[in-house]
């Protein structure tokens, strides 16, 4: 099939709708091929107009679970996207400043196979950790909303790794992205604008291959993206431990979390995604809580191991997957892959050097595994 020219043009949003709504609409262009994420068709709608699907007001249930929850109608949002489980979490913060979980919805379709996104066609959806600015969202997308990733991240681009339009979306149609029904992309539209009117200039995406607990992991033993996975699982130990945002950092192409100077160290960190580390601990706080977790888990994972649970199979052979509750109202729509086996094209990563002398570092466990 041949390249066909595809344009999103940019609309520009007046400085009223600006403050009132804290949207902008991406500018998008490029011949996209069919293996990309999001085509557009061109379709323009006059300046200084955005479509009422994107100005909707949340649902009067969400509304009852703010009041529930105790969670201000515009407070932070963070995002928990699980592949292999086919859901997305919405966790919003209360007025405690802690995330709570608000919601869980099915994912209709995403494509590709469990590991990160490594190069343009390659049908994979992200793995990792994304910022979203308002910038990233697309209320114009052909595929009734959509929330660009952000992907490639700083960590992404130190690792040679490249794609582009990589969205949670609606329709129900993936080449890369995670796709959900409209009525479900409208419902997280929604809460994401309001976080953006609330004042925070961003908010956390979490993308995981699956929850990533030491049964999942036990079982993926086998797979040669285990150790991408564990650091991953060490961001995910910081919230879980929390429920605060983990403050994401990059160095020597590798994720670090919540990192803070030294003791004593009047220095501010400063962190390139390839360049070698500076020096730094973790707040203690944090620390503490999270080791005790990986200690835990650490435990239960050998013992896995030494039974000898069963072993995932590396390569599944299917272009993603879907969420159960829509198997048969959209059926037919898990294919055999297009792609060659993924795990054929895999990069290594670098050793994490997780080393300290105050064991302010959380990371001890996960190192012994890299």
């Amino acid at each position: 099939m041949g390249l066909r020219p595809r344009l999103e043009v940019q609309h520009l949003i007046s400085a009223t709708l600006v403050r009132a709504l804290v949207l902008s609409a991406a500018a998008f262009a490029g011949a996209l091929t069919p293996l990309r994420c999001l085509g557009e068709d061109g379709s323009q709608l006059p300046a200084n107009q955005l479509p009422a699907k994107a100005t909707q007001e949340v649902s009067r249930e969400l509304l009852s679970l703010f009041q529930q929850k105790k969670m201000p109608k515009y407070s932070p949002i963070l995002v928990r996207v699980f592949k292999e489980e086919a859901e997305v979490e919405v966790w919003k913060q209360d007025v405690t400043g802690h995330f709570q979980l608000l919601k869980t919805y099915p994912i209709c379709r995403w494509s590709g196979d469990l590991g990160p996104k490594l190069r343009e066609g390659d049908r994979q959806a992200p793995e990792g950790f994304f910022a979203i600015t308002s910038e990233l969202m697309n209320p114009n997308s052909n595929y009734y909303l959509a929330i660009n990733t952000g992907f490639p991240n700083s960590f992404d681009k130190a690792n040679n790794r490249d794609g582009s339009w990589l969205m949670i979306h609606g329709d129900c149609s993936s080449s890369g992205c995670y796709a959900m029904t409209d009525e479900q992309i409208s419902e997280i539209y929604s809460l994401a604008r309001d976080s953006f009117l609330g004042g925070r200039p961003s908010f956390q995406v979490l993308a995981y291959p699956f929850r990533l607990t030491p049964a999942n992991l036990a079982r993926h033993r086998n797979n040669p993206n285990l150790a991408f996975w564990k650091m991953l699982k060490i961001g995910n130990d910081h919230f879980e431990m929390t429920h605060l945002e983990p403050k994401v950092d990059v160095c020597n192409r590798l994720y670090v979390f919540d990192a803070q100077p030294p003791p004593n160290s009047p220095n501010r960190l400063a962190f390139n995604p390839t360049d070698k580390c500076p020096a730094f601990v973790v707040n203690p706080k944090i620390a503490r809580r999270v080791l005790e977790k990986q200690r835990t888990d650490e435990l239960e994972y050998a013992q896995l191991l030494e039974e000898n649970v069963p072993a995932a199979s590396i390569y599944s052979g299917l272009d993603g997957g879907m969420n159960k509750v829509f198997v048969a109202r959209f059926p037919g729509r898990v294919t055999l892959s297009k792609v060659l086996p993924y795990a054929s094209h895999l990069p290594e990563l670098p050793p994490i050097p997780w080393v300290d002398n105050n064991g302010s570092l959380t990371s001890k466990f996960f190192g012994a595994f890299f």
